[in-house]
């Protein structure tokens, strides 16, 4: 069974996100923002990372950026969620190292393949 991180400061779009992992037996844990994804990260190595990225205090790409500086947490697959459509911010997200950004809201058909990119399910 795979286990994601689901990284946002919205509670309700990071339930309904893990709610939707479901339908794939993936187990979620819920951290609503960066600290406590620090505090999830420091006990937990994810298969994937769902990751917001605008968020108050410490943006996303901040968060992004230490996932794949860090060692041990930087080849796990990292789908960015957001609401900016902006072609700048997907860039980003790519150059960054982002496997995937899907908008929300989150639909099934797209968080499926970005879970197939990720490698999370076939």
């Amino acid at each position: 069974m795979s286990v994601a991180l689901v990284i946002d400061d919205n509670k309700q779009t990071a339930e309904a996100l893990i709610q939707m992992l479901g339908i794939w037996d993936i187990k979620a844990r819920l951290a609503l923002g960066p600290s406590a994804a620090m505090a999830i990260l420091g006990e937990l190595t994810p298969n994937v990372v769902f990751l917001d990225i605008n968020m108050p205090g410490v943006n996303g790409f901040e968060v992004l950026a230490y996932l794949k500086r860090e060692p041990r947490l930087s080849g796990i697959p990292v789908i960015v969620v957001t609401s900016d459509d902006q072609p700048e911010t997907a860039k980003r997200a790519q150059k960054d190292g982002a496997t995937a950004l899907v908008l929300k809201p989150v639909m099934v058909d797209i968080l499926e393949v970005a879970l197939k990119r990720a490698g999370i399910i076939l």
